[in-house]
């Protein structure tokens, strides 16, 4: 049998597993599971987690720093990750470049957002966790110009629980392409998932590498 110390220690790496956000990284999708030889743990509920050594006080007082409270949604049928947009973090833009993920998707593939080529910048993602602890939640995005693929990239998130506030990501920066060859239209296809590969969102969205901000 184990002892109370064991059973807390049990609890705690439990939680650490499915709480713990993963350290930002870039890499590509096919490589990423075989380089990390990466099994997801065992999905287990808020409530689950909160019952855990529920007479443990230590235990409980350091649940509640990572879970808090628990967030009870008001409406029952609302998705688990809500993904509400996605912005281009970038210094030397002449305003904010933002997209609104909360509405019609599909008016995004009739807007074109635009970097000056050679520009620095920064992916930033906001999302809420509504129920229930999220494991490996992944931000993965394929390029295509001119119905080619030519990039694809996966960004681990990390694995989050819920909570009224919205949660931040952010990209490790980056630098636009530059030159002649560069400039021009690219499609992108970005798909926000997680370890038990529930596709929470899943959007297009049309980028222009151009010479000048406003050419």
């Amino acid at each position: 049998m184990e002892s109370p110390l064991q059973c807390s220690q049990t609890t705690i790496m439990i939680i650490m597993t499915e709480y713990d956000p993963a350290v930002p990284d870039l890499e590509d999708e096919d490589d990423l599971d075989g380089k990390l030889n990466y099994k997801p743990p065992q999905q287990k509920s808020l409530q689950e987690i909160q019952e855990l050594d529920k007479d443990d006080e230590s235990l409980a007082k350091y649940k509640k720093s990572l879970l808090g409270d628990g967030l009870v949604v008001s409406d029952p049928s609302a998705p688990n990750v809500t993904v509400t947009r996605l912005t281009l973090v970038c210094a030397a833009a002449p305003g904010p470049i933002t997209m609104d993920l909360t509405g019609d998707l599909t008016k995004l593939k009739k807007e074109t957002f635009v970097l000056k080529e050679g520009v620095e910048y920064k992916v930033k993602i906001h999302f809420k966790i509504n129920k229930d602890i999220v494991s490996g939640l992944k931000y993965v995005q394929h390029t295509y110009r001119t119905g080619v693929k030519v990039a694809k990239a996966t960004f681990m998130v990390g694995s989050y629980g819920p909570r009224p506030e919205e949660y931040e990501f952010l990209t490790p920066l980056e630098e636009a392409p530059k030159g002649m060859l560069a400039r021009g239209n690219y499609h992108n296809k970005s798909f926000f998932t997680d370890d038990d590969s529930h596709n929470h969102l899943t959007w297009d969205w049309n980028l222009s590498i151009r010479k000048e901000w406003n050419e």
